[in-house]
């Protein structure tokens, strides 16, 4: 049986003496669309920041693809295959569409001083390759007509499926997404979740979601954990969790 994609074991997170996250345990297969809901304040947020090496955990274990991860800054998480997108699309606003994309490209010759001067042949090669590549990322999210106009130009929606490209741009084979569908116009909204869709069932990538669109994590999610208090409070099938009656008490009735 292969390793899971992603390995939480009892991660903590403590601010003061407030504990934000409580001793969180659960697993994400591989090719699995895995949901996190729950109530604002319940610590989703925060367990992103924990899983993505935006911040330490105070206690527990995580495992990325097999490989030991507690503690790890993002960009040794993206080696290992893990990135992720924020609630608040963080582009780089002066430089086009087309240029975002390629700054998350691996393994670039002319990043290096050597490569640079001693390779110009193969650091021109290697520009190319990244910008055919950037190119079909942006053809993946439907972006293409806009890689030349600056980032800050795009709408909200748009970031967000800018900050997608980025993710595939890396390589990256699970990727958290931190509600992409946040003040997204209904019509992107539906591209974004069939777009998602599409990249698991013919791509093989990972996800886990967090979302307050139920019906978006209804119709996505393979599998959902919800999170209250700083814990998680039901996991299993969106049917299973949706009848919880700690699940309905505690969310899905104020969020129906």
């Amino acid at each position: 049986m292969s390793e899971p994609a992603i390995l939480v074991s009892g991660l903590t997170k403590r601010f003061g003496g407030v504990t934000v996250v409580d001793d969180v345990s659960f697993v994400v297969e591989r090719g699995q669309v895995l949901g996190l809901i729950g109530p604002n304040g319940a610590g989703k947020t925060t367990l992103f920041n924990l899983i993505s090496g935006v911040l330490a955990p105070d206690g527990g274990r995580l495992v990325i693809n097999g490989a030991e991860a507690t503690g790890l800054p993002p960009y040794r998480l993206a080696r290992l295959g893990l990135v992720r997108t924020f609630q608040l699309a963080r582009e780089l606003d002066r430089l086009t569409v087309l240029e975002n994309v390629l700054l998350a490209g691996q393994d670039n010759v002319g990043e290096k001083l050597l490569g640079a001067l001693f390779r110009p042949a193969a650091t021109r090669a290697a520009e190319h390759r990244l910008t055919a590549r950037a190119r079909d990322m942006l053809a993946l999210v439907s972006l293409s007509a806009h890689e030349h106009k600056l980032a800050a130009n795009l709408s909200g929606g748009q970031k967000k499926l800018l900050e997608l490209a980025r993710c595939l741009m890396a390589g990256a084979d699970i990727i958290l997404l931190d509600e992409i569908a946040a003040g997204v116009a209904p019509h992107l909204v539906e591209e974004i979740k069939h777009l998602i869709a599409r990249l698991n069932r013919e791509h093989g990538k990972t996800f886990v979601v967090i979302e307050h669109n139920i019906g978006f994590i209804r119709d996505l999610a393979s599998r959902v954990v919800v999170m209250a208090s700083g814990q998680v409070l039901a996991e299993g099938s969106f049917a299973h969790v949706a009848a919880n009656p700690a699940v309905i008490q505690s969310y899905l009735g104020q969020a129906a």
